[in-house]
C-alpha cells in the first residue's frame, strides 16, 4: 500500500537558487509527521513546493500512489493538499461565516461542521476576521482547511505569535484531523515538544536536507540526537 503523501528526491527553491534539495518524505493515512530545524532550513519552502506554490527543480510528488504536477496550486489543492500558511491568510474584511462557507463550496462538509472542532468560534461567526484574536484567526485558519477535507494538510508554525497555553489548546486538532478524518499531516513548528507530542513521527531539516527522522516519541527521549541534529 502506497503512503497518502511521498516524496522522491524533491527539490525546489526561488529562481535558480536551490533551497530544499533531494527530499524524501513518506506520510501514511492518519499520520502526522513534524517537520523540525531551525529557521532557514527549508522547511517553509518544502510545504510551499508540496502545495504548488513553487516549481520542482527536481524530483517528485505522490498523493494516493498517483503524481501530481510540480508548479500548481490548482492541480494540488484537486489532490487534496491544503496548506495553513504561517500567515494564516485570511481576508480581514470576510466574516468567520463567509471564510467557512467559501471553503465549504466543493466539499461535503457545511459551514458550521467546523464548529464541531472549534466551537469557540460560533459566538464569533458574523465577526470579521481581522477583528479575531490571534487565537481565533488560527482555529478560522484551520477550521477553514479542514473544511476543503483534505486528504493531506499541511500546517506551517500553527505557534505562530501565539501564546503556549493557546497552542497547546489547538494541537489536539491536528491530532484529530489525521485520527477522525484519515489525513496525512505534515506539521512545521518551532514549538518542538509540544510537536513531538502530537506527531507520529519527525524529521529534522537543516540546510535544505533531512538529516534525521525517527519516531516521535524515541525523539523526545532523546534530546541529544535532537540538538547533534540542528546543529548540523
Amino acid at each position: 500500500m502506497s503512503a497518502r503523501l511521498e516524496t522522491h528526491n524533491l527539490s525546489a527553491g526561488y529562481g535558480r537558487v536551490k533551497v530544499v534539495r533531494d527530499v524524501n518524505l513518506h506520510v501514511d493515512q492518519g499520520e502526522v509527521l513534524a517537520l523540525l530545524g531551525p529557521n532557514g532550513a527549508g522547511k517553509t519552502t518544502t510545504l510551499m513546493a508540496l502545495a504548488g506554490l513553487l516549481p520542482l527543480q527536481d524530483g517528485s510528488i505522490q498523493v494516493d500512489g498517483h503524481g501530481i504536477a510540480g508548479g500548481s496550486a490548482v492541480a494540488a489543492n484537486r489532490k487534496g493538499i491544503v496548506l495553513v500558511p504561517d500567515d494564516r491568510a485570511l481576508f480581514p474584511d470576510l466574516s468567520v461565516a463567509e471564510h467557512l462557507r467559501l471553503a465549504c463550496l466543493d466539499s461535503s462538509q457545511q459551514p458550521r461542521d467546523s464548529l464541531e472542532v472549534f466551537p469557540a468560534l460560533e459566538k464569533r461567526w458574523d465577526l470579521a476576521a481581522g477583528s479575531l484574536s490571534g487565537g481565533e484567526q488560527q482555529m478560522l485558519a484551520v477550521a477553514r482547511g479542514l473544511a476543503q477535507e483534505p486528504s493531506v494538510l499541511l500546517i506551517d508554525e500553527m505557534s505562530m505569535g501565539l501564546a503556549p497555553v493557546i497552542v497547546e489548546g489547538l494541537m489536539p486538532t491536528v491530532r484529530q484531523a489525521a485520527a477522525d478524518r484519515g489525513a496525512a499531516v505534515i506539521l512545521v513548528e518551532q514549538h518542538v515538544s509540544l510537536a513531538l507530542e502530537t506527531a507520529d513521527r519527525a524529521a529534522v531539516m537543516v540546510h535544505g536536507t533531512i538529516v534525521l527522522n525517527g519516531e516521535a516519541a524515541e525523539l523526545a527521549r532523546d534530546p541529544e540526537a535532537l540538538e547533534a541534529a540542528y546543529l548540523g
